[in-house]
This record gives structure tokens, C-alpha cells and sequence, in this order.
């Protein structure tokens, strides 16, 4: 052996964040790769960063930070008419936070599976993992 090899890859099993679109406690889950080509097609999607200001400091892809706890207090902030995809570092607190905006009436809302470790894994290499 010369080097290691990825075994999810091997063995052929896509990392979660890769799957197709799927459905977890009623939130839409999107993967990096099909948010970054969204992004890319200039579609009006509303990123909401709900980690803390300091991990948005090391990395972030440009979302609106509101930290998971200022996310009841500052929900008028959101528009509930526009797509919300919600992001954090791997994908759990968004998930939470995800779930409470749709039980505040918010339609349009997913959650970025993976979070932004899976975008610098899968997307952009540059951004720092921490």
C-alpha cells in the first residue's frame, strides 16, 4: 500500500451531504454541491448561518450570521416569502434551528446537510476546517 485510500469511495458510498436531495423531521436536506450550482445560477436563496461569530471568522461561504440562540429574537429579520437554507458547521444545529423555523410558519426553509465541513470537502478545499 502506498497511500491511503478514502474507503466511503472504495467501498462505494456517497458522503451524506452527496445524497440526493432527502427529507429529515420534515426538513429538506440539501447537499453542497446542488446549493453551490444554485448559487452559481444567481437563484435568490437566503443563507442563514446560525454558528458563532467567531467560527464564522475562520470560515463561512457568505451567509447572513445569526447565531443559533439570537434566531427567536431576530426572526423578523427573515423573510418569510424567500427560500431559507440554513447552515452551521456540520449540519445539526441548522437542522435544530431549520425545525423551529418551520414550526414558526416559515414554508420555504432546508438545511444544508454536512454543513460547511462538507463544503470544503466537497466544494471549496480553501475553506478552513476547524
Amino acid at each position: 500500500m502506498t497511500k491511503l485510500i478514502d474507503y466511503q469511495q472504495f467501498c462505494g458510498i456517497e458522503p451524506e451531504s452527496a445524497k440526493q436531495s432527502s427529507v429529515k423531521n420534515g426538513i429538506q436536506q440539501v447537499n453542497v454541491r446542488d446549493l453551490k450550482k444554485r448559487i452559481d445560477a444567481g437563484e435568490d436563496l437566503f443563507i442563514l448561518d446560525v454558528r458563532e461569530p467567531f467560527e464564522y471568522q475562520i470560515a463561512n461561504i457568505g451567509g447572513v450570521l445569526i447565531p443559533q440562540n439570537d434566531v427567536a429574537q431576530r426572526i423578523g429579520e427573515l423573510d418569510r416569502d424567500r427560500e431559507i437554507v440554513v447552515q452551521c458547521k456540520s449540519g445539526g444545529r441548522s437542522q435544530r434551528i431549520a425545525e423551529y423555523l418551520k414550526q414558526s410558519g416559515f414554508s420555504k426553509v432546508s438545511n444544508l446537510a454536512g454543513g460547511i465541513l462538507a463544503w470544503s470537502d466537497e466544494v471549496d478545499p480553501k475553506i478552513p476546517k476547524y
